[in-house]
């Protein structure tokens, strides 16, 4: 086996336990209750690994910061979710979702602008954020068809040629603007 099979990140104080691979495999073995705890923490991890590659692959940096707020939040687990998370900084957001700390910054300020969020030090997350994530709609990306203005046809015999030269700036702009 390799020294280093993963990489952990620690986003605030914690304390971390070393514990040698046959010591682990002999606790397994001696404490089925134990075993129980650990495989269920196993198999929780391991489809949280599996969503979060979903979530990289096919959804957009946006939907993604809201889905770590979320988490961080533990909205979606039994009883009153935190809605403080843990002072973190734009950057290691950023780095959690695979974005610029620049996109992390417009994103969070969209997110206080439409009321998702608010923060001032300490991010506070507000169950409006779960729309994002779970309706896959921002208020833009509602149900409502866009608004397209009427346009009036004209006959084809009255058409111009765009290959006719033609005197006022807005049709030049039209011809090379199509």
């Amino acid at each position: 086996m390799g020294l280093h099979l993963a990489t952990a990140t620690a986003v605030n104080s914690c304390t971390a336990l070393k514990i040698d691979r046959h010591e682990m495999i002999r606790v397994m073995h001696d404490e089925p209750s134990f075993a129980e705890i650990f495989l269920k923490f196993l198999l929780v991890r391991s489809m949280r690994i599996q969503a979060d590659l979903v979530d990289q692959l096919f959804n957009s940096s946006e939907k993604r910061l809201a889905r770590v707020l979320l988490l961080m939040a533990e909205f979606g687990k039994p009883g009153e979710p935190e809605t403080y998370i843990p002072s973190i900084t734009q950057q290691t957001l950023a780095d959690m979702i695979g974005t610029t700390r620049s996109r992390v910054s417009f994103f969070m300020n969209r997110f206080r602008k439409l009321g998702f969020i608010s923060y001032n030090g300490r991010i506070q997350v507000h169950k409006s954020l779960l729309n994002v994530v779970l309706l896959d709609r921002l208020p833009e990306h509602n149900a409502e068809k866009p608004h397209i203005p009427f346009v009036k046809a004209i006959p084809t015999d009255k058409r111009k040629s765009y290959t006719q030269p033609r005197n006022d700036t807005a049709a030049r702009t039209r011809h090379r603007n199509p």
